[in-house]
């Protein structure tokens, strides 16, 4: 079982407002609840979202739900938080709709001891709030954290940042990246978003002058957090190691692979026909080209290296992933 609890805290009562968080829960919920292929990821997340004050979220309902969240044995435990943060010296707390100053809220050592003492076998924590980098850090020793087994924290910025919004609001910064990358981003060739291809996707895109997000965990593992639509067939992608049976394998091209020629090379007697097998192989190797698996040697393009009778070989990545077609791993 896969349990999400989906916060998105707007209004408050004492605090200033927010303006995209709620919007942020949504967009989360909708993408985590299905994967892309339209079967159940996370079974109905929890929402929890306070747009006015008929709908406030305050700290005890807060607190209440990721108790809940974090009950169990689930495969996955998933809490998203989005609104206000605080940090002091004494350590850092998300802001329910009921915070006067802060340091009233919930806070993140509490957070992270629940979290900690829950039995789920993957805790994952992400946080879209104002100095949230400091979750699973000790206040009393700097740069020491402490996550347990099995725990991820992402965080859309460090301990002494803020974490922004989208210009025009509406929508955070982090939170929309996150939105992003869920949806396919940050997916690998079989379409698997892990914690850790997430933060890659996010830490790029913000680049060296922004926010800074955070990202601590203490896996043997990654788990996928959603299957999106992969780039290339499965099947596709299984016959890797067939068309390249062992390392550094160079792939023999000629014209027959490539079904596109001129009226003048189709008439040409010295340039042989197209092969119906071959251009089905052909077609799969190009595929290979667009997912970065593959490259044409010494020509430009691969209909250049059929036309010349050149060949084709597997980049880096494309390398990895024969070795685990190879290992049956894919």
């Amino acid at each position: 079982m896969r349990k999400a609890l989906i916060v998105g805290i707007d209004h408050y009562s004492y605090l200033k407002s927010l303006s995209g968080c709620v919007n942020d829960a949504h967009a989360v919920k909708a993408v985590l609840e299905r994967h892309a292929d339209g079967t159940v990821n996370f079974v109905t997340p929890r929402l929890l979202t306070a747009s006015g004050p008929a709908d406030a979220v305050d700290k005890s309902q807060l607190k209440e739900a990721v108790r809940e969240l974090f009950s169990g044995d689930a495969e996955i435990a998933l809490v998203y938080f989005a609104g206000h943060g605080y940090i002091e010296d004494t350590g850092g707390f998300l802001c329910a709709g009921d915070c006067r100053t802060g340091d009233d809220g919930f806070s993140l050592a509490e957070l992270m001891t629940i979290a900690s003492n829950s039995h789920a076998r993957n805790k994952i924590i992400i946080l879209d709030s104002c100095h949230s980098g400091i979750a699973g850090d000790r206040p009393t020793t700097q740069g020491v954290a402490e996550i347990k087994q099995g725990m991820t924290v992402l965080t859309a910025s460090t301990a002494d940042q803020y974490a922004m919004e989208v210009p025009g609001g509406g929508a955070g910064v982090f939170s929309t990246l996150f939105v992003d990358a869920l949806g396919g981003a940050a997916a690998n060739l079989v379409g698997d978003v892990t914690p850790g291809s997430v933060y890659a996707h996010i830490d790029q895109s913000l680049g060296p002058w922004a926010q800074r997000p955070v990202f601590k965990t203490n896996v043997k593992t990654f788990v996928s957090l959603r299957k999106a639509t992969p780039p290339i067939a499965l099947a596709e992608l299984q016959v890797l190691a067939t068309h390249f049976p062992e390392p550094g394998y160079v792939f023999k091209l000629d014209p027959s692979y490539e079904p596109e020629r001129s009226e003048e090379q189709r008439n040409d007697p010295n340039i042989p026909p197209p092969d119906p097998k071959k251009t089905a192989v052909f077609a799969v190797l190009q595929k290979y080209v667009k997912v970065n698996l593959l490259r044409p040697v010494g020509a430009p393009h691969m209909w250049h290296a059929a036309m010349q009778n050149k060949s084709c070989e597997l980049t880096v990545l494309g390398e990895h992933y024969r070795k685990l077609v190879a290992d049956h791993l894919i």
